[in-house]
């Protein structure tokens, strides 16, 4: 029950602006300036820190919904590379009772576990500085990182494994709204 009112809250508090067409790529937002930044500021940062993925969705149009020549990624083999990733966690973890994913890391466990190189060290700097991330954003990008990793069965976190994990951080970006 706390988990649904948690998530009806969270949606209604992240619903970009009072109007609700802000980035719509066919609406225009009708919230006078500032108006955005001040509605997204409801949210708290120690919140946005303990979500490990921050993903803008803008609506899609029909024609692209209803497109039946799709050239994604089809859904058994997103499952496949999901279900290889959950077993390379799985024997990862295997000598750590009650773990069995990247998300239950501790500290310490992360700097043995999400090596990275010094370009990715550089990258991960350049994104702490520009996106002012707090110690607890940067550990989660490093754990969403090393998922990012798994999911392309690689042993190593790479360069851009530690991208993507940064991109999923987009409501720690300051005015990303404007």
């Amino acid at each position: 029950m706390v988990y649904v009112l948690l998530y009806a809250t969270w949606k209604k508090a992240t619903q970009e602006c009072p109007c609700g067409f802000y980035n719509h790529p066919e609406r225009e937002c009708t919230c006078p300036p500032g108006a955005v930044q001040k509605y997204l500021n409801r949210i708290s940062g120690p919140l946005l820190d303990r979500i490990d993925l921050h993903v803008e969705v803008t609506p899609v149009a029909f024609s692209e919904l209803s497109n039946t020549k799709s050239k994604g990624e089809d859904s058994s083999s997103i499952r496949e590379r999901v279900i290889k990733a959950r077993e390379i966690q799985t024997e990862r973890y295997k000598n750590t009772e009650g773990m069995y994913c990247n998300a239950q890391m501790s500290s310490k466990q992360l700097r043995e576990i999400c090596v990275i190189n010094q370009a990715g060290e550089t990258l991960l700097k350049r994104a702490m500085e520009k996106l002012n991330l707090s110690a607890r954003a940067y550990d989660r990008i490093l754990k969403v990182s090393r998922t990012v990793a798994d999911l392309a069965a690689s042993a190593d976190i790479k360069v851009e494994h530690l991208a993507e994990a940064i991109q999923y951080r987009s409501l720690d970006r300051e005015g990303w709204a404007g």
